[in-house]
């Protein structure tokens, strides 16, 4: 065992990690691969996938990673390109913090449609190879933000009273309660493949090591974090509870794993998942509403 962070991946393992070319998502993958799983970068930008690319395999010699191109907010119907997958993580997302709405190219609200709706329709997509593998995993990275959330059902889209934070919580919270529904869905049916949550708790790019080009820290950005790294955390370690719930032979379908300090640092555990995550009928809301956006039903349930 690498750490009680990394796990050892069994042989062959392929995992695809979305936004996999830079912050957490980038952590995730070198992790990952220094597991021994075969990584997949999921990454509109070839650029930034190369640069990851280089400098996984400078601090994980022998690492099996390559890009695999794909936008979220427009992606195509074919994944033909891959034969196999064990693990999905959806990690990747924006963030914006001015007051412009932005929109994808259908009109949709582009936080909403990136964040959720895009990995809603990308699970639904490789679901038959996810169903293929021995033990498939959906791992779903949310944020402590969405505990906060609320979404408008008349106005999921966001296009009265726009505000970009309150855009970024919704989209995390429909993306955490998708995964809840997924695995109960998944349990349901009486499928193999199990679908979990995490959240990397409070990930700071002034605790963070370097990894140039992908992210350059200086004597004084470090400095400066200091004080922080008392309550929170690098985006390393934040990445540390997707790996856990991708690799971990005890991690069980339908778990939030986060940080084990107040859910904000350390080691990853299991939290109990309770308040807005925990209502199942807001769950079962937000799977409908996404089929009924995407025309996608992720493992035909």
């Amino acid at each position: 065992m690498a750490s009680t962070q990394r796990l050892p991946a069994p042989d062959g393992t392929t995992v695809l990690v979305t936004g996999g070319n830079a912050g957490i998502g980038y952590f995730v993958a070198e992790q990952l691969a220094e597991a021994g799983a075969t990584v997949l970068l999921g990454s509109r930008d070839a650029t930034k996938a190369a640069a990851a690319m280089r400098s996984i395999g400078e601090h994980v010699p022998g690492a099996r990673v390559r890009h695999f191109p794909m936008d979220l907010a427009a992606l195509e119907s074919s994944l033909d390109s891959l034969e196999r997958l064990d693990a999905l993580v959806c990690n990747a997302g924006v963030a914006f913090d001015d007051q412009r709405r932005r929109q994808t190219r259908d009109g949709r609200e582009l936080m909403f449609a990136t964040n959720h709706l895009g990995h809603f329709t990308l699970t639904a997509l490789l679901a038959p190879l996810l169903s293929a593998a021995p033990a498939g995993r959906v791992v779903t990275t949310g944020s402590f933000v969405a505990k906060s959330a609320e979404l408008d059902f008349a106005d999921l889209q966001f296009t009265h009273g726009y505000q970009p934070k309150a855009a970024y919580a919704r989209s995390k919270l429909a993306q955490m309660l998708f995964g809840f529904e997924l695995d109960r869905r998944l349990r349901a049916a009486g499928l193999s493949t199990v679908s979990v949550v995490n959240h990397p708790g409070g990930a700071l790019d002034s605790l963070t090591p370097s990894r140039p080009p992908v992210h350059s820290r200086t004597v004084a950005t470090r400095l400066c974090g200091l004080p922080a790294g008392v309550f929170l955390q690098g985006k390393h370690a934040g990445a540390w509870p997707a790996v856990r719930a991708v690799l971990d032979p005890e991690v069980r379908g339908g778990q939030l794993w986060g940080p084990q300090v107040f859910g904000l640092r350390g080691k990853p555990r299991p939290e109990p998942v309770r308040g807005i995550l925990a209502d199942t009928a807001l769950a079962a809301a937000v799977w409908d509403a996404s089929v009924e956006l995407t025309g996608g039903r992720p493992f035909g349930l």
